[in-house]
């Protein structure tokens, strides 16, 4: 066996391993310290069930992803990858304990968290760029090409960087949605910088997937944890970071398709509202709308996570033909 795809393996099955290690142990904590979600009152009803689950269990996955970074990685790109990652899950981290102790609902106000999400990425496409870790030009899907977007680029990364973190955030609202979606999107980003031969985000990517894997052992319908804000930002900072690196933020408008739509059903439900006074969903993001039809948790993962199986292979395709 090729020695990169060997240590691939073990990187994702030690990532595994520490989350579902970290999990049972983590969860009574989280009990004991009285950390439960408080369920709104604009979500489904069913959901007020829930009331209680532990939050704040992105904490499982992201030990072992900076763990194993540390022990995997050990190159700038590797550590730029995770400490990105880290900063979005910190945001998450006082968002969620502004909810859970504070007992605020809302936890950081929009202008707050958007402020610490525009600094971190302010920061990481400062160092990033200036070490070369990432370039202004990106992967055209399909063609074999790439465009240098000069001083648009910037601009074009925060609005990478802010959307796709929040996008992963809103994915966040059913049993194990997030967290599966995740970890193909994490396996599409693995294959993808394999065969770019970019190892390290390769590396982080597949331990991003094992941790994610190993959450949702415990993150499934009926849930034990929660992610919460640390998680889901993690995740959205995590990924985009591996789309910059790897040139490849088109790419991962397909590969994180049902990111994608479960953003866009929210502008689009807003927007109708405000210009009509009528819905065209019958209760946002997307996920809520499969509920209300009567789909039960499971099958709206299932069906979210063939679709985003489907649209990495679409997505790898279209970066096959580049790389």
């Amino acid at each position: 066996m090729d020695t990169v795809i060997y240590k691939l393996i073990l990187a994702a099955a030690v990532s595994f391993c520490i989350a579902v290690v970290l999990a049972p142990i983590f969860i009574p904590v989280l009990h004991k310290l009285k950390f439960g979600q408080e369920i709104r009152e604009i979500g489904p009803s069913w959901h007020k069930k829930k009331s209680g689950t532990p939050t704040m269990g992105g904490i499982i996955f992201i030990i072992p992803v900076i763990v194993c970074s540390l022990i995997f990685i050990r190159s700038l790109t590797g550590l730029c990858l995770v400490l990105f990652g880290a900063s979005f899950g910190l945001i998450g981290f006082v968002d969620d304990y502004i909810k859970v102790v504070k007992k605020r609902n809302l936890g950081l106000t929009e202008k707050q968290k958007f402020l610490a999400q525009l600094a971190a990425s302010v920061i990481f496409l400062f160092v990033a760029m200036h070490f070369d870790i990432i370039t202004d030009d990106i992967v055209i899907p399909f063609f074999k090409s790439t465009v240098s977007l000069g001083v648009l680029y910037i601009p074009f990364a925060l609005l990478v960087l802010l959307g796709t973190t929040n996008a992963v955030n809103l994915t966040d609202g059913v049993d194990g949605l997030a967290s599966g979606v995740t970890v193909v999107v994490s396996l599409f980003f693995a294959l993808l910088a394999y065969l770019y031969g970019s190892v390290e985000t390769a590396e982080f990517a597949v331990i991003v997937l094992g941790g994610c894997l190993g959450f949702f052992v415990f993150n499934r319908h009926p849930a034990k944890v929660f992610m919460g804000d640390t998680g889901s930002l993690f995740l959205g900072g995590s990924v985009c970071a591996m789309a910059l690196v790897l040139k490849a933020p088109l790419l991962l408008v397909i590969a994180g398709g049902v990111y994608v739509l479960e953003t866009l059903s929210v502008i689009i439900q807003v927007t109708s509202f405000k210009l009509t006074g009528k819905r065209v969903f019958k209760m946002s993001p997307l996920h809520h709308h499969f509920e209300m039809c009567g789909w039960s948790e499971n099958k709206i993962v299932l069906t979210a996570v063939t679709a985003s199986l489907v649209l990495g292979a679409v997505a790898l395709l279209g970066g096959i033909a580049v790389g």
